[in-house]
């Protein structure tokens, strides 16, 4: 099959949302280095006031090259590629943080922006807490609920019932319409889940770019993710329940793969993950 024949050989979104669906950033750091790759510029927004409880996140205030402060409001952004390689030039990236409230509307919105700007195929990346240990390589799991998607990139469908996140409420919406949808979900350590993880993005990254055979250039993500790597290991160093802990991970892990299991083991956890919330968010 050529690139012209694929699902996403054509106009492609990849989208990720900070918040539930992001562990340690790990998806919302690819889709910004994606997007500053392709020298994206940005098309349409979503106002920030009709869908965000700025109590719950607030915006930041910096100073800009003038010296001035400066407030950056959470939003949801349509961005396109201005990269003159054709094969680059066909992505959009949509990135922002969930929304606390009006989840029908918002999605409505997405749609109406997608429809716009002919999307034939949409991405979502996330990250999801796991019990695995930081010292072996990043399991990513690709889903999706489309049948041609499977069938193509030979990927399962998820069977998961239960709470979700924004991600989910506009690919079904997706499905709907008949825009397929494919979804990647890096499995991150929940042990060192409160810092970005540089090791989880690098391999939603490398993942995203073989599915599509594309390069958007890693950046200097493998020196972080190794230095991120190092610097737990030295906190284990000297923490010996911690140590002992990811040395049980590790030995789980192993059996996991040594079974060949480790697909349906990664499925496991992101239905363990999204079933330990005790109650979805509002929409």
């Amino acid at each position: 099959m050529t690139s012209e024949d694929s699902l996403f050989g054509g106009r492609v979104l990849i989208c990720a949302f900070e918040g539930w669906n992001d562990a340690a950033e790990s998806a919302s750091q690819v889709a910004k280095l994606i997007a500053e790759s392709l020298k994206c510029e940005i098309a349409a927004e979503v106002d920030s006031e009709d869908y965000y409880d700025f109590q719950f996140t607030r915006p930041s205030v910096s100073f800009n090259d003038s010296g001035d402060r400066e407030l950056e409001w959470p939003g949801t952004s349509f961005m396109i590629s201005t990269d003159k390689d054709p094969n680059l030039s066909r992505f959009s990236i949509l990135v922002g943080t969930e929304p606390a409230r009006r989840w029908k509307s918002f999605t409505a919105e997405i749609l109406e922006m997608i429809e716009d700007r002919e999307i034939e195929a949409v991405i979502f990346l996330g990250g999801m807490l796991a019990d695995t240990p930081h010292t072996r390589p990043i399991t990513v799991n690709a889903t999706s609920q489309n049948e041609r998607v499977r069938a193509e990139m030979n990927i399962e469908r998820s069977s998961y019932e239960g709470p979700v996140g924004i991600l989910s409420t506009i690919g079904i919406a997706l499905e709907d319409i008949g825009v397929p949808t494919m979804a990647l979900w890096a499995a991150v350590p929940h042990y060192v889940h409160n810092a970005p993880s540089p090791k989880a993005a690098l391999a939603l990254l490398a993942e995203l770019e073989k599915m599509l055979s594309v390069s958007f250039g890693q950046g200097d993500l493998a020196d972080q993710a190794s230095e991120w790597e190092r610097g737990i290991d030295e906190i284990a160093e000297n923490d010996d329940e911690m140590a002992g802990y990811i040395q049980q991970l590790e030995k789980n892990r192993d059996e996991f793969e040594s079974e060949a299991a480790s697909g349906e083991a990664i499925a496991r956890e992101l239905e363990k993950f999204l079933q330990s919330e005790e109650k979805p968010p509002e929409a």
